[in-house]
């Protein structure tokens, strides 16, 4: 039996909480996420319950893992809907058309490299395509300009640079990378 790649559940938002303190114990946790540890373990149970819920029911907000055959999870990925005329996730931008936005990208160390990652991204997309209303046109993402090697991971799975940048939140002097892929 494989990796499954499937959507949170409400109920397992205790194990949502300690996916998402590992990624912020990552050594490139710095690049790749807009939080912190010290942040996100001083939140509330409340906060991940909240969270996980929308992640697991919502329509606005999907959430996947990757769920190894003895149950332990190995990954995560989510995905915004974001509707026209709203800003952007990262407040540099205005949304023009309908579309996902992922974040939270996170692959334990000891999958890396094993095709996980594009697994999550290939749920993002179908499920981002699977919407009818709204009816996505496009699934984006932004990477740190220092980290090279996730920009090379989303290009290999099909991700282009859309010419857009925005500073980092927090931090003038880096810029996050847009990169999407469009709606065929």
């Amino acid at each position: 039996m494989s990796t499954i790649i499937r959507r949170v559940r409400a109920e397992e938002w205790e194990r949502v909480k300690e996916i998402r303190l590992a990624a912020l114990r990552d050594p490139i946790a710095n690049l790749a996420f807009l939080d912190t540890y010290e942040n996100a373990s001083a939140r509330p149970d409340e906060f991940w319950q909240e969270r996980t819920t929308g992640a697991a029911e919502g329509e606005s907000v999907w959430q996947a893992v990757a769920e190894a055959p003895d149950g332990r999870w190995l990954g995560t990925m989510t995905v915004l809907v974001e509707q026209p005329g709203g800003a952007g996730a990262l407040g540099g931008d205005v949304i023009t058309v309908p579309q996902g936005h992922v974040v939270g990208v996170y692959v334990r160390p000891e999958a890396r490299g094993t095709g996980l990652a594009h697994q999550l991204i290939r749920a993002a997309r179908d499920w981002a395509w699977s919407l009818t209303e709204p009816r996505l046109q496009r699934v984006r993402l932004f990477v740190h300009e220092n980290n090279a090697r996730a920009e090379a991971m989303y290009v290999r799975a099909g991700f282009k640079h859309s010419g857009v940048s925005v500073p980092v939140p927090g931090d003038e002097t880096h810029r996050e990378i847009e990169l999407a892929v469009e709606r065929d």
